[in-house]
């Protein structure tokens, strides 16, 4: 079944026991590019980071956090890259290839609570691992002694297909998306494993529960053979996924195999998706001698591995103040090729495609402020999305 075709079920009887599906509308002030736009990559921290996958800033207070693939989140307070770091737990991160600390959520609360997670893969096996902290009386450093197990599965037969972000959705749930396992061609089958968390899209609610509860309306909640912490199926490697509180939408860039890269686009309340994955590759029948399509949702957009491509990294729906002509637009770059290239989801498919002529070598992820600026971090630096002149 294709995305289109849910929709259509979405409009008679709910699919699943969910909220009722929401609608592709784009939101207010979202349109097509002015003509003659053009955007830039300025230089943000230029020097002192050391591979550098995730940016975030949970509060509006100056500070902004940088995920250290090595172990370590830096602060940069006011602009200026701190030398202390808000949390080091190298010792306990294997680190190297698709491995490492891979990213921070700041719980919804973090301003009282002082709750954060982690996502990283451990020291001894490659295991992936999520904890959460807490930080100290002093806010620019947490207490690595606070740590508390969330969740974790085995992944110490392959070092690749990790996955690795953690996020809030706008539901307060806490998202995790998980590689398919590593190797090649998903030898482990766990992409149409509905029992398996690997090659899945979680769903947990850590409010609730020691560790955290599974939420009700997720759902394959009390169906056999299903896991209820899956929200989503079938993904190979999700580098990353991002949600618009906007128009309620959520996009998840997935890394192909040695031909296509893919970007799902769904109503963030829409859960039990199978996205295809090792049926798929992109748009495209990765077993051509068996590639029945039937209960699999489709990629809005796919592209081919050309002009140097390689893997795609996902970034977000731009909803910051400072480039007027691109909000409500989606953003995403690839690991080798590094160019800059976006589109507007409407109506069921991408329009406004637009590669913005800029190339960043080596571009691991994206990061908004909390202002909704975008970032790039591009080998051992970062680099902001500006509006060129």
């Amino acid at each position: 079944m294709t995305s289109r075709m849910i929709r259509l079920l979405c409009s008679s009887a709910a699919m699943f026991s969910i909220a009722a599906c929401h609608s592709d509308s784009t939101g207010p002030g979202d349109g097509g590019l002015p003509p003659g736009l053009t955007l830039k990559l300025d230089p943000f921290i230029s020097t002192g980071l050391s591979a550098p996958v995730f940016l975030t800033q949970p509060l509006n207070d100056g500070r902004i956090f940088v995920v250290e693939q090595g172990g370590r989140i830096q602060l940069i307070k006011n602009g200026v890259l701190q030398t202390t770091p808000f949390l080091d737990i190298t010792s306990r991160v294997l680190s190297g290839g698709e491995r490492g600390l891979l990213s921070v959520a700041f719980h919804p609360q973090y301003a009282t609570n002082h709750f954060f997670y982690v996502y990283f893969t451990t020291q001894t096996n490659g295991d992936i691992r999520i904890e959460r902290f807490t930080t100290t009386s002093n806010p620019d450093v947490a207490d690595p002694t606070t740590s508390k197990l969330i969740l974790t599965t085995a992944h110490s037969s392959q070092a690749n297909h990790n996955g690795g972000l953690l996020t809030f959705g706008p539901d307060g749930m806490l998202y995790a998306g998980l590689g398919d396992g590593g190797g090649s061609g998903d030898p482990f089958l766990n992409g149409q494993n509905f029992n398996a968390l690997l090659g899945s899209l979680l769903r947990l609610d850590v409010d609730h529960g020691d560790p955290y509860a599974i939420p009700a309306d997720n759902p394959f909640v009390n169906q056999a053979n299903h896991r209820g912490e899956v929200w989503a199926k079938g993904l190979r490697n999700p580098w990353r996924y991002a949600f618009d509180a906007t128009t309620s939408l959520l996009y998840i860039a997935d890394v192909g195999q040695n031909l296509h890269e893919e970007v799902d686009v769904e109503p963030a309340n829409l859960g039990g998706l199978n996205y295809g994955w090792n049926i798929m590759e992109g748009a495209t029948c990765y077993n051509a001698t068996s590639c029945n399509q039937t209960g699999l949702t489709l990629p809005i957009i796919d592209y081919a591995h050309t002009g140097g491509a390689c893997s795609i990294t996902g970034g977000y729906v731009y909803r910051g103040s400072a480039i007027p002509g691109i909000r409500g637009h989606y953003f995403y770059s690839d690991y080798c090729a590094g160019f800059l290239k976006s589109f507007r989801y409407s109506s069921g498919a991408a329009v406004d495609e637009k590669d913005w002529g800029l190339a960043a070598g080596y571009v691991t992820s994206f990061g908004l402020d909390f202002g909704g600026e975008m970032y790039l971090m591009s080998g051992n630096t970062i680099l902001k999305v500006a509006q060129g002149s």
